[in-house]
């Protein structure tokens, strides 16, 4: 895949679905983007998988902090704003 400037919610459901094995709407993601991952059911290796995948995909590095994001609102932007910035 190459370089992405923004991981949409649409993408952080698919990678939640491929790298943690959980399955969550991406409208359900949108209008609660402060759901904690725990409540979403993705554990730190989960998110970590999750990094991983993103890492694979765009041939950047995320920070350490993207694997301690408590909230796909959180861990979007980090992930994001590190993507427009190039790490």
């Amino acid at each position: 895949m190459t370089t992405t400037t923004a991981v949409t919610v649409d993408e952080l459901a698919t990678l939640m679905k491929q790298a943690a094995g959980v399955t969550v709407d991406p409208r359900e993601l949108e209008q609660s983007p402060q759901t904690p991952f725990s409540v979403l059911g993705v554990d730190s290796l989960g998110l970590l998988g999750i990094v991983g995948e993103l890492e694979n995909r765009t041939g950047q590095s995320l920070p350490n902090d993207a694997e301690r994001c408590k909230t796909p609102e959180e861990f979007l932007a980090l992930v994001n704003d590190t993507l427009r910035n190039g790490a």
